[in-house]
This record gives structure tokens, sequence and C-alpha cells, in this order.
């Protein structure tokens, strides 16, 4: 199972939990599974079946360009990520 970071704006969601493990080939199996283990967490970051835009994935370390399409591994890292905002 891939290892997922969770930020503290969504660990209520998770108990608290920093991190969590989660099963999926795709970033969108891994959502679907963490929904499945924490009811609500797919509704807090997807938007239309999208991400939400104030939120990115990184996935072994790289940005996930394809979306809930990304592969994920069953060793991977996945972390969620609040954008960033400043000037």
């Amino acid at each position: 199972m891939a290892t997922v970071r969770i930020p503290s704006l969504l660990r209520n969601l998770t108990g608290g939990r920093p991190e969590v493990e989660a099963s999926g080939r795709t970033l969108r199996q891994v959502v679907d599974s963490l929904d499945a283990s924490y009811p609500g967490f797919k509704s807090r970051i997807l938007e239309d079946g999208a991400l939400r835009p104030e939120l990115s994935f990184a996935v072994d370390g790289e940005t996930a360009e394809l979306g809930l399409l990304q592969p994920v591994h069953e060793t991977s890292e996945v972390l969620i990520l609040p954008a960033m905002a400043g000037g």
C-alpha cells in the first residue's frame, strides 16, 4: 500500500493521523481507498470529479502532472499539498 501524507487541514478526516496507507494503482484509486477508510475524504479534495484547485498532489517527489490518472506504486509516497499563495 502507498503511504499518504495528510496536511493538517485534512487531518480531522483521518482522526488526526498525519500519515495513512491506501491502496490503488492510480491517484483516483488511492482517493477512493482513502474515502472508503475515511468517509468524506473524497468530497473534501475533489470538485466536479477533479482535484480541487487549492490542492496538489506529488507522487514519489514528483508533481502529479496527470492528475487523478497519475500512476501510484505499492511503495509510493503520496503527498497532498495545499496550494501556496503570496506575492
